[in-house]
């Protein structure tokens, strides 16, 4: 999954409409065979999910009115095999990759999965400690631990899910003290959105 990053290159200078806006006149996303689809045609919620700078795991159970567990189903170090522009990551660099599921506690839904890129270096020792055993996910984390981030939108898209189902996606990017540290792409199947 983290091929997916290499050689990416940083938007083009001017407004990234998902970086400070909720609301985008006639904005469209593209489809993994490169169609655009009309954003106003995702349900509400997924849109809502789409420009979040919020914990996506609060949001979720919110509208889902059911505790959401995070299951990290992978969590390695390795390293890049190539440059990880978004994040400024050099190829041959050691760096985290995280794999999870938001899961509903009570149905066993999955609300959303996420795989991650982290650059732990950069990141405090209590919050990185608490990171690598698992003990909340990244958004909770990063709330609890009271550290001042901000998030970038760097990609929204939809892309096959499953045969019969499409899954919207966004990757984004934490930036802490001035430092691009984590990329994260959360996928939603479409399906339970709507």
């Amino acid at each position: 999954m983290v091929e997916r990053y290499y050689r990416r290159t940083l938007p083009q200078p001017g407004p990234n409409p998902f970086r400070c806006e909720g609301f985008v006149h006639d904005g469209t996303i593209h489809n993994d065979s490169g169609q655009p689809v009309a954003i106003e045609s995702l349900p509400p919620f997924l849109r809502a999910l789409l420009v979040t700078d919020g914990t996506v795991t609060k949001i979720i159970e919110a509208y889902f009115w059911e505790p959401v567990v995070v299951e990290t189903l992978r969590q390695e170090f390795v390293t890049a095999a190539d440059e990880i522009p978004w994040v400024d990551v050099a190829g041959g660099e050691r760096i985290m990759v995280r794999r999870a599921r938001l899961r509903g506690a009570h149905t066993g839904k999955d609300f959303a999965n996420a795989f991650s890129v982290i650059r732990t270096e950069l990141i405090p020792g209590h919050f990185r400690r608490r990171l690598i055993d698992r003990e909340i996910g990244i958004g909770a984390l990063i709330r609890d631990s009271g550290l001042e981030s901000y998030r970038e939108v760097m990609e929204v898209g939809l892309e096959p899910d499953t045969d019969t189902d499409s899954a919207v996606f966004r990757t984004y990017r934490i930036i802490i003290a001035g430092e691009p540290v984590i990329l994260i792409t959360e996928t939603f199947p479409l399906s339970l959105y709507r």
